[in-house]
């Protein structure tokens, strides 16, 4: 079921950098960050009470609450650097780049994590690396 909603979430994933390219032409990248923000943050919520998943917001331990508040920030500062990215530059070279976030995710969850850095893993980043800067340049 993982790999459905993986790539489901690919398909989403892209179809938000188009139609990003597209809303935010004439409009401030942070002002169009904090209108995407709104619906995803009403979207979210709208699912944990559909879910009926509320229940569990008291019993999140304190380690939980500050990891998901700095993924959180990250979460923001990431996509209002990928709005002004995206307002700059064609979206065909700011989506490869913003993908680079796979092969640093592999790394610091090596380094982080100790998850398993495998020869496979390596070959796989390389690649991932050498074709963003084929589509890029």
């Amino acid at each position: 079921m993982w790999l459905l909603f993986a790539l489901l979430s690919a398909v989403f994933a892209a179809l938000t950098s188009i139609l990003a390219k597209v809303g935010i032409e004439g409009v401030n990248s942070n002002l169009a960050t904090a209108i995407r923000t709104v619906v995803v943050v009403i979207m979210a919520w709208g699912m944990v009470f559909l879910t009926h998943a509320q229940t569990g917001l008291a019993s999140i331990e304190r380690k939980s609450w500050i990891f998901l508040i700095l993924s959180g920030l990250a979460t923001g500062a990431s996509w209002l650097c990928y709005y002004k990215a995206l307002q700059l530059g064609d979206a065909s070279k700011v989506v490869p780049i913003d993908k680079l976030s796979v092969v640093i995710t592999l790394v610091l969850a090596f380094v982080f994590l100790h998850e398993e850095f495998t020869l496979k893993s390596f070959i796989g980043c390389v690649f991932i690396g050498l074709g963003t800067l084929c589509m890029v340049w």
